[in-house]
């Protein structure tokens, strides 16, 4: 009887400032989580060829099932984190300050009295 190991690294997310390599760190982590979710989706498939009981199957996938559930979650919240880091990269290289108004030559009002 052969059973299928299955581990999971958990990943830590930092919201440390913003750095230059923080973005790559996001996208190493990214991509590892991707590895990981294709790896368990490999060995769901290749599970029902597997020798063993029945329950025991059952057991391992869903296992599987809840480390894939776990990786996704955590892939949406470091997608998110990548877009949220993006997004303020983009407002700096606008000049976009909350609270501060930045005319420019295309937002101009022309006010007469």
């Amino acid at each position: 009887m052969s059973t299928i190991q299955v581990t999971t690294p958990s990943v830590q997310t930092s919201n440390s400032g913003s750095n230059h390599s923080g973005n790559n760190d996001i996208a190493a982590q990214i991509n590892r989580i991707k590895e990981q979710i294709t790896k368990l989706t490999q060995q769901l498939k290749e599970l029902p060829e597997s020798t063993g009981s029945t329950e025991e199957k059952k057991k391992q996938q869903e296992l599987i099932q809840a480390q894939l559930k776990v990786l996704q979650a955590q892939l949406a919240a470091l997608q998110r984190q990548q877009a949220e880091e993006a997004q303020k990269k983009q407002d700096q290289k606008l000049g976009k300050v909350e609270g501060v108004n930045s005319p420019s030559d295309n937002h101009q009002i022309d006010i007469y009295i």
